[in-house]
């Protein structure tokens, strides 16, 4: 199962232009920008997650007047209350945000701040939250960015706080909980406002080593990125099952415990990663979703999602590992009328690799006792007794190359002793556990169960003649010729995702067809990317490393450099299928 890595962690689109790094380099830039008229304003927009310290007094130093808008903000007591109907007191569970920045500010204090600017000279820097809401006019505006990875692990170290709200002591989960419902939503508003006016985007992620470029070279970075294939950047995560496997495969550090996840096609999550000179400047990987939907995502992905990227790709990692936890996933009807969202997560598992005995809980066990089932479930979770698993749901075998498709409201889990390349839709906080096998999190606490929001959207009839006709390697054969073949291996009907495998000896050529295509190499170990027309540059991908291909690329070709022992290289293919 071991083999030599190849897999790169960092991938990044070299990008012609300038970047200035550090804080005496970026101030000089902004201090050069100021104009002949008197005053100029510079407003800083941030993101939520920024070491606001760090920051103010960076740009304090710029200012002849400075406006912080911490200050100008409601009491923290009433931005709790304005905000708490939608955090909830669930642990994981809220409902995505429906304030706006003006909502947070005390009116009165914003009035005043106007006066002053108004009469102000020189160098005036609005900075913070809602800086752009404070100070709707200026001379330049910075945008100080955040990826979100980045941003959990501040979460995880209390050195962060959410906006207005002083919590830095919460459990993670709290501050994450509070991101996604709330803060996040409130940022992407706002970022997807000011995207064509920023003149200056700042990468904060590293404390003490800022860099900054130009607008100019931000959006010719976007095009480079949108016209040919291109990869965000993946991240790792120990998990309480996680396994061995992507050590070995990814080049992760040894001495980590395990690695449960891998995040490597969660755009809302990923970071992207553009290179200007030797200098790497990394952004929310959502900002090529806001500025290029269109280009990205094509028309139809587009007309139906808006400004979401609807595919999803991560790895999950039980070699050497245990089982995850018992699930189940909400109704498209369910997750609407509860939590207000207008899509669901509709998944499969692809496996990659699997040690001998490995297995998949896919689906209810044939003339079970509903009742019978959840009240076992509530019993196991009140007395922390046992919950027999095999007794209620199917345990399929799962092997290298298996596909299980998951359609929302079917009971499942990955067993240990596999590498699962999950393939789902994107809104990926709405699980419902079931069961967790009487362990704890990382943290030490149990994990939180929701036995009550699963008893409402399993689906009784996922039984163990459905699952085996439909949802355990339904694969169609579509074509072969000499030297590759194709299959549909799914999703299921009920599905937006379309999934198709090749596997090729030579050179595929393909095409998206107008929408986004999400791919991983699942077998050999290199391949290359090539554009029929040179409309972009060569492209290496690697064993196991997920790739996009903007629907702007149109056609396309994946060449065999280095293919596996079979003499060939494989490829799973998702796209969204917009035809009836």
């Amino acid at each position: 199962m071991k083999r030599t890595s190849n897999y790169d962690r960092f991938p990044a689109t070299p990008v012609p232009g300038h970047i200035w790094r550090g804080w005496d380099d970026i101030l000089e830039c902004l201090r050069r920008q100021r104009p002949d008229t008197n005053p100029h304003i510079i407003v800083v927009e941030c993101y939520q997650g920024i070491f606001y310290q760090e920051l103010s007094q960076a740009f304090r130093s710029l200012a002849d007047l400075w406006i912080d808008t911490e200050e100008l903000f409601h009491s923290e007591d009433r931005i709790e209350a304005l905000t708490r109907p939608f955090i909830t007191y669930d642990r994981i569970f809220g409902h995505r945000i429906l304030l706006k920045y003006q909502d947070y500010f005390d009116e009165g204090k914003v009035l005043a701040a106007r006066q002053r600017i108004a009469a102000g000279s020189g160098i005036i820097v609005v900075f913070g939250h809602g800086a752009s809401f404070v100070q709707p006019q200026w001379g330049t505006l910075v945008y100080a960015d955040m990826a979100r990875w980045e941003i959990q692990q501040r979460f995880r170290k209390n050195l962060i706080h959410g906006i207005g709200i002083h919590n830095e002591s919460e459990p993670p989960a709290s501050h994450y909980k509070r991101g996604y419902f709330v803060d996040w939503v409130l940022c992407d508003y706002v970022k997807r406002q000011l995207m064509p006016e920023v003149d200056f985007w700042l990468d904060t992620n590293i404390p003490g080593d800022p860099k900054m470029i130009e607008a100019a070279t931000l959006e010719h970075g976007l095009d480079l990125v949108v016209s040919g294939p291109f990869r965000v950047v993946p991240f790792f995560d120990p998990a309480p099952w996680g396994g061995q496997w992507m050590k070995e495969v990814c080049n992760l550090d040894r001495e980590v415990s395990n690695y449960g996840w891998c995040f490597d096609c969660v755009p809302e999550e990923n970071s992207l990663a553009l290179t200007i000179g030797s200098i790497r400047f990394e952004m929310p990987a959502n900002n090529l979703v806001f500025a290029r939907s269109h280009q990205l995502l094509g028309g139809p992905v587009e007309a139906r999602f808006g400004q979401d990227f609807p595919i999803r790709f991560d790895f999950l990692d039980t070699i050497g590992g245990g089982n995850l936890s018992l699930q189940v996933h909400p109704t498209t009807q369910y997750i609407r009328d509860t939590f207000g969202l207008h899509y669901t997560q509709d998944e499969s598992y692809y496996i990659l690799d699997a040690t001998p005995g490995a297995t998949v809980y896919l689906g209810v066990r044939e003339g079970i006792d509903p009742e019978e089932m959840l009240e076992a479930l509530r019993t196991a979770q009140q007395t922390g007794g046992n919950f027999e698993a095999t007794r209620f749901v199917n345990q399929w075998p799962a092997k290298k190359h298996d596909h299980f498709l998951i359609p929302a409201g079917t009971i499942h889990c990955s067993g240990a002793g596999t590498m699962v390349l999950e393939i789902s839709a994107t809104p990926n906080i709405f699980t419902f556990k079931l069961w967790d096998w009487n362990r704890l999190g990382l943290d030490g606490l149990p994990r939180p169960i929701n036995i009550e929001h699963g008893s409402h959207v399993i689906q009784w009839d996922r039984n163990s003649t459905y699952v085996r006709q439909h949802l355990v390697n339904a694969v169609q054969p579509l074509e072969t010729r000499d030297t590759w073949r194709s299959e549909r291996t799914g999703l299921h009907e009920n599905e937006f995702i379309e999934t198709r495998r090749y596997f090729f000896r030579e050179t595929l050529e393909l095409d998206t067809c107008g929408g986004v295509q999400v791919l991983n190499l699942v077998e050999g170990e290199e391949a290359l990317i090539e554009s029929p027309s040179q409309a972009f540059p060569p492209y290496v991908v690697h064993y196991a490393e997920t790739f996009i291909i903007p629907a702007s690329v149109g056609a396309y070709t994946i060449k065999v450099v280095t293919p596996s022992a079979q003499g060939e290289c494989g490829i799973i293919q998702a796209y969204v299928r917009v035809n009836p």
